[in-house]
């Protein structure tokens, strides 16, 4: 497969394990220009060239049949002459000119051929009927070429045929009646078949064959319905009395007889255990049938011949205006409705894309394809495991009446119905009983499984299937999805796409022992968020505390990353860096809530949208919020180096940010009380668990048990809150996500990454009093000062609510301000005290500066 891009692979060898007998076959993956892809009828290209023939070739017959119905008898010489037709097809016209016995002058305006061609269809076989060869090839060839089905291929085929032979023997049945020739509307094909019919059973005869296929035809496809109107009651009804209906009868659906139970309890002691092994991928056929209710026909009263009488002597009333127009409901809209619509009357709706208009998403072809993407289970595997299990459960006394198997990618979950009167403590003490009957490398019970009345027994399949990446995208389920931001994490134990929303969970927790597939997981929630969002849309703040899990993820940072203003690097490995980058998201948090307050909305996407339509003021400081996702691959190193100062703002963040656009993904390979803290378990209702060490650990994460039984290399569980799901992480290896990141980043990005509010630590940069040169102050110095003293408030916050200022260059001018002596000194909670009284002191005091300065 071609690898898009400037990522070309050379000499790949890649090991094909599907048959374990065999050796290893080893796939030579070429360089672009080496070799021609294979062309065959399954290959892309074959289909396209093949629907592009089918399309030029139904132009073709289009255009030939057309001329032949106006230069047919221009033709006639050449197309049924002896020395003509097709023999002298791939003659020239010196060589036809020869030939007396011919004209050469073909009118045709599809040349020779389609004169020929146009004889055959037309005249020879079926007459007019032959344009449908045109609607038939052109059907096939748009959908082929284009992908896009037209109409129904096997109706479109079948109705076709039906009115090719139904026209051609219509129109011959009605010519027949006037010439005893052929014409070329019903063609020979439809002349002599009417001359057979008519010589076996006549004329009506032949009328009522037709009658009855065509009728035939319109029940089928149309389900026409020949029900007789009813004639009119002539009785006089009363007016107010209801006129008497008679019930139709209702069709009952019918449903599928239930499936046979095969008892387990009469059975010879050393006899082979008859239970019937039912496996999810039988398909079962069940009939529905449509209730269709027809509307019954209105009975009218006539009227009593007193009230006709009445009405006949009655004088003319004066004619009412007929003509008047109705009154019309006029919607009276604000001025900023008004306003709005006008604006996206003129300039159209804010679309957020523009700025990087030719960017596109990550393509398909980037990503690998491992396995063959089925699901494949040996039948005495299975076989094998049912009576292990039954043999188990026998030898303890606990009799079953009914096992059933869902196979998926790693597991097979066996589902049981135990006999009345067995206790399910029973059988889940048995979990090590059965794994050692199986030998399995751990096998995990749901007794009882939530909604189905059965107990559960998840038993490792011995060859697990490797969920790709690849297959996941390609997915319709991935593509058309509505989600705000769709992750694919994976299949199901049923094998069935996974896709969850971030937004709606709204924050994730991520924890498995090292080598479990937690560092993968994280690649799959990131690249699936790249292959749907663009950078607009979505940004991301990485922190990588081990420094080289998320450093590929650099290339793409003028397009989906976020950072603190003056930063080098916008992946935070630092974690004095980690604190102040959580604080100014906090910052960055309390700034939106402002602007949702002023918009009037509740949440981001209202927000979003309203600013689409532009009745939002950007001059007011609105402006497109893109999401915001946190990302922490390793969260307890922050909990041990920075403890107090990293929980802080996670909680506040993981308690308010949802409904502006913030989410977290915290991911830890220590799931323990003092890592994972009852505040942070208590806003992080999503928990993803790989395989643990100890149940301890799986309860920490999950609340329950499970995780210390899964198998390992991407064998998860997910839990949201009250469900419990089993899954297979999509895999995707570092070399795709590199080729992922290198095709976003080579294109056309923004002129630097998304900048975060700026934040100050207490040891921050701020600018120190000591240090403070009166010829170093700042350009808003005196704007500020002047506010100051105006409100008599010393304080930061309204230095920058007023001024419109960030955090840190407001605490730097209210740090000048006291070192000049305009305001006191910090007192905590309280605002600083304002040393000048009035604004004309305030003059003089700020002359007397300048002048030292």
């Amino acid at each position: 497969m071609p690898v898009k891009g400037n990522q070309f692979r050379t000499n790949t060898f890649r090991e094909d394990s599907s048959n374990d007998s065999a050796p290893f076959k080893k796939t030579i993956i070429k360089e672009k220009g080496e070799g021609f892809p294979q062309f065959n009828f399954s290959n892309d290209r074959a289909i396209k060239i093949v629907g592009l023939f089918l399309l030029l070739l139904a132009l073709y017959f289009l255009m030939a049949f057309t001329s032949y119905l106006f230069t047919w008898e221009d033709d006639q010489s050449y197309v049924i002459d002896a020395n003509g037709g097709w023999s002298n097809l791939f003659k020239t016209l010196q060589e036809l000119k020869s030939n007396g016995a011919i004209d050469p002058n073909i009118q045709n305006w599809a040349g020779k051929l389609g004169a020929l061609l146009s004889h055959q269809f037309i005249y020879e076989w079926f007459g007019i009927a032959s344009f449908l060869f045109v609607f038939v090839f052109i059907v096939l060839g748009y959908r082929l070429l284009f992908k896009v089905q037209l109409f129904s291929i096997p109706k479109t085929l079948a109705y076709s045929f039906f009115l090719l032979v139904f026209t051609s023997i219509t129109l011959g049945f009605v010519h027949a009646l006037i010439a005893e020739y052929p014409h070329y509307l019903e063609g020979e094909f439809g002349f002599y078949t009417n001359q057979l019919l008519q010589a076996q059973i006549g004329a009506a005869g032949v009328g009522f064959i037709l009658v009855f296929a065509g009728l035939t035809c319109l029940i089928i496809a149309y389900n026409i319905d020949f029900k007789i109107p009813e004639r009119k009651v002539k009785e006089i009804i009363p007016v107010n009395e209801e006129p008497e209906t008679e019930d139709e009868p209702i069709l009952e659906e019918e449903y599928p007889s239930k499936p046979v139970e095969f008892p387990l309890r009469n059975r010879v002691a050393n006899q082979p255990l008859p239970v019937p092994l039912k496996t999810s991928f039988e398909v079962e056929n069940t009939l529905n049938k449509e209730i269709e209710k027809e509307e019954e026909p209105e009975v009218f009263a006539p009227e009593k011949e007193q009230e006709w009488t009445e009405i006949a002597h009655a004088k003319p009333e004066p004619k009412v205006e007929e003509q008047e127009a109705p009154l019309e409901l006029v919607i009276e809209k604000t001025e900023e409705e008004v306003k709005s619509e006008s604006l996206v009357e003129q300039f159209g709706a804010f679309d957020p894309t523009l700025d990087l208009s030719s960017f596109q998403n990550p393509t398909i072809e980037l990503l690998e394809q491992y396995g063959s993407n089925k699901v494949s289970v040996d039948t005495a595997e299975l076989e094998a495991n049912k009576n292990k299990i039954v043999e188990t459960l026998n030898n303890y006394n606990i009799e079953i009446d009914k096992i059933k198997a869902t196979i998926g990618p790693t597991v097979t979950l066996y589902e049981i119905i135990p006999a009345p009167g067995v206790r399910i403590s029973k059988i889940k003490n048995l979990e090590d009983d059965i794994a050692l009957s199986l030998a399995a490398l751990g096998i995990r019970i749901i007794a009882p499984m939530p909604g189905k009345g059965t107990i559960g027994i998840e038993v490792p399949n011995r060859n697990p299937e490797m969920v790709s990446m690849r297959s996941i995208i390609a997915t319709e389920k991935f593509q058309n999805t509505t989600m705000d931001l769709p992750i694919a994490l994976g299949k199901t134990i049923s094998n069935e796409v996974f896709i969850a929303d971030l937004a709606k969970m709204p924050h994730m927790l991520v924890a498995g022992a090292t080598g479990q597939g937690k560092s993968v997981g994280i690649n799959t929630i990131l690249v699936s968020l790249l292959y749907k969002k663009h950078p607009s849309q979505l940004k991301f703040v990485l922190v990588d505390p081990k420094k080289v899990e998320l450093s590929v993820f650099k290339k793409i940072e003028r397009h989906y990353l976020a950072k603190l203003p003056g930063e080098d690097e916008a992946i935070i490995t630092d974690t004095k860096k980690v604190i102040n980058t959580l604080n100014s998201l906090c910052i960055e948090m309390d700034q939106r809530y402002d602007l949702l307050k002023d918009a009037g909305v509740r949440n981001l996407k209202e927000y979003n949208e309203k600013f689409i339509k532009r009745k939002l003021n950007p001059n007011n400081g609105h402006k497109f919020l893109p999401f915001i996702v946190l990302v922490i691959d390793e969260f307890a190193d922050l909990m041990m180096t920075a403890g107090k100062e990293v929980e802080t703002p996670i909680a506040r963040l993981a308690q308010l940010a949802r409904a502006i656009g913030i989410h977290l993904v915290l991911a830890t390979q220590r799931p323990s009380v003092n890592i994972i803290t009852g505040t942070i378990k208590a806003n992080f209702p999503a928990r993803l668990a790989f395989r643990v060490t100890s149940k301890i650990d799986s309860r920490t994460i999950l609340d329950s048990g499970g995780a210390d039984q899964l198998i390992g290399k991407g064998d998860m569980l997910l839990s949201t809150g009250s469900d419990l799901i089993r899954l297979q992480c999509a895999f995707v290896d570092t070399p795709e996500v590199d080729r992922v990141t290198e095709f976003i980043g080579s294109q056309r990005g923004y002129a630097s990454a998304y900048e975060l509010p700026e934040y100050v630590g207490d040891d921050g940069d701020g600018g120190s009093i000591k240090d403070f040169d009166l010829s170093d102050r700042d350009p808003m110095f005196e704007d500020a000062a002047r506010l100051i003293v105006m409100h008599q408030q010393g304080s930061t916050s309204l230095i920058q609510r007023k001024l419109k200022l960030g955090y840190n260059r407001a605490g730097r001018i209210i740090d000048q301000l006291e070192a000049s002596g305009i305001v006191g000194k910090f007192e905590g909670s309280k605002a600083r005290e304002v040393l000048i009284i009035d604004e004309h002191a305030l003059e003089q005091f700020l002359s007397d500066m300048n002048k030292k300065a």
